[in-house]
């Protein structure tokens, strides 16, 4: 019978060595483990990890993220570390994210599978080995120059993220947006994980990377306007954050894709990406407390 329980320090070993036996639905726990900790004071990246053990070794975990996100990876006691997730934060349910089963279950087990949703998807997801990577024409001959951003991109990163999020996630325009974007950009150019693409200085494309860890990049917020697309920009903006994240010393990537997006589908595919599952991604229209 497996005993559940909060994640307290110096668990961090046992919850790391979980959530590397299960590297492609994990990256976000990991990276969140790694920037805020394993103790929740509702800060930036932190979350209350409940975890399942059976005797020392942990077997399941649910982590409910300061931002109201769910994320679960619970192949045994999972109706018992997402409740004690959620009663331990005191936070609302704003979303899930992990294995597209493990997010349906989840979401039933809250009882919120017909709540209002800005986005519930069931997503191709994707692996890459970085040494694998088939690099672009037009980006190895120079016709495309992608880089890492830097501070001084922010007046080219603001449009393309704002028109990002209204787009991918049906964000609503306005003060709100503007903020949130900013916040984002603003941190993800300290920590050195937003790439813009550019032909004869003009900004084409972007991309991230939502999640990081010492050998694993997980790829999103992939941008190019509608005007630019079907190029080929995004496949150079994110075939040079590979090289980067390579030249680092990561070995791998992940990314998911909606089912329908069949474009993005064949650009990840012709950088050598491959299937090997779905991922789910909801986010609700407002919180939901469930405890």
């Amino acid at each position: 019978m497996e005993t559940v329980r909060i994640a307290v320090p110096g668990d961090e070993e046992r919850l790391l060595a979980f959530l590397e036996a299960h590297p492609d639905t994990t990256l976000f726990m990991q990276s969140n483990l790694a920037g805020g900790g394993i103790e929740d004071r509702g800060e930036r990246l932190q979350a209350s990890f409940a975890c399942a053990f059976d005797g020392e070794t942990i077997v399941g975990v649910a982590a409910h993220c300061w931002n109201g996100m769910l994320l679960v990876e619970a192949p045994v006691a999972r109706e018992a570390v997402v409740r004690a997730a959620c009663e331990a934060s005191g936070r609302a349910v704003t979303g899930f994210a992990g294995s597209a089963p493990e997010v349906e279950a989840a979401r039933a087990i809250l009882g919120l599978q017909d709540a209002p949703t800005t986005l519930g998807s069931r997503e191709v997801l994707y692996r890459l080995a970085l040494d694998a990577l088939r690099v672009p024409a037009a980006l190895a001959s120079g016709a495309v120059r992608a880089r890492r951003a830097e501070e001084s991109d922010l007046a080219a990163l603001r449009p393309l993220g704002a028109d990002y999020q209204i787009e991918a996630i049906s964000a609503q325009p306005g003060p709100a947006l503007v903020a949130n974007v900013e916040a984002s950009l603003r941190s993800g150019l300290e920590r050195r994980t937003v790439w813009l693409a550019e032909v004869d200085g003009v900004p084409v494309a972007m991309s991230r990377f939502n999640a990081t860890t010492p050998s694993a990049v997980q790829v999103g917020g992939v941008y190019t306007p509608p005007a630019l697309r079907s190029r080929g920009y995004a496949a150079c903006v994110v075939a040079q954050s590979l090289l980067d994240a390579r030249e680092d010393g990561a070995s791998r990537s992940i990314l998911f894709t909606a089912e329908e997006n069949l474009p993005a589908q064949r650009c990840y595919e012709r950088l050598g990406y491959e299937t090997i599952g779905f991922y789910g991604i909801v986010l609700f229209r407002e919180g939901h407390t469930v405890v």
